[in-house]
């Protein structure tokens, strides 16, 4: 009788270890050893070789990176923080797998990216234009390079924005001290 119990048991636990679900918002990567056997990519309930077989999940749905402020320096020798956010997707499973692993990888690389090129596009404007007439262009130009750079990780870069564009703290106080002086001399 116990000898029984302890086979139902373990036949529960194999098929367990057998079977994986895709939700609608993921894709899977199965392999074998390590190496790639299939892609995954419509939702459903199916089968693999308990201990043999591994299934890494990924995410369909629009993922955003948002890194916090860095500084820029502007063609006229501005300083400027930018706190910027970009909104991104996986599209090639298996290339994501190879090149960057995980999300955190992938954040990783497009932050080095995006920030790169944000740095190379606002050294070639002027600090009153990017604040006032060039910020979308600026997105659109950082936009098309990040999504260029990112494809051989298998990521589509959807959108890079500037959720905030600032003066350093010390900037600011000076300039705020300045208003003040000439406010009082009015």
């Amino acid at each position: 009788m116990a000898w029984r119990i302890a086979l139902v048991v373990l036949v529960l636990l194999l098929l367990s270890g057998a079977t994986y679900v895709v939700s609608e918002w993921q894709q899977a990567l199965v392999t074998q050893l390590g190496q790639p056997i299939r892609m995954v990519r419509e939702p459903g309930f199916y089968w693999k070789v308990p201990l043999v077989q591994t299934v890494t999940f990924f995410d369909k749905r629009v993922l955003a990176a948002d890194t916090g402020f860095a500084e820029y320096l502007s063609l006229d020798k501005k300083r400027l923080l930018i706190d910027h956010v970009s909104r991104w997707e996986i599209v090639d499973p298996l290339q994501f797998f190879r090149t960057v692993r995980d999300e955190r990888g992938a954040m990783a690389r497009l932050d080095d990216i995006i920030t790169a090129r944000l740095r190379q596009e606002v050294a070639n404007e002027n600090f009153k234009e990017i604040i006032r007439e060039k910020r979308e262009v600026i997105m659109e130009t950082v936009t098309a390079a990040a999504r260029e750079l990112a494809t051989p990780f298998g990521i589509r870069v959807m959108d890079v924005r500037i959720k905030r564009a600032d003066l350093p703290p010390e900037v600011q106080a000076s300039v705020f001290a300045r208003m003040q002086a000439e406010r009082q001399r009015i």
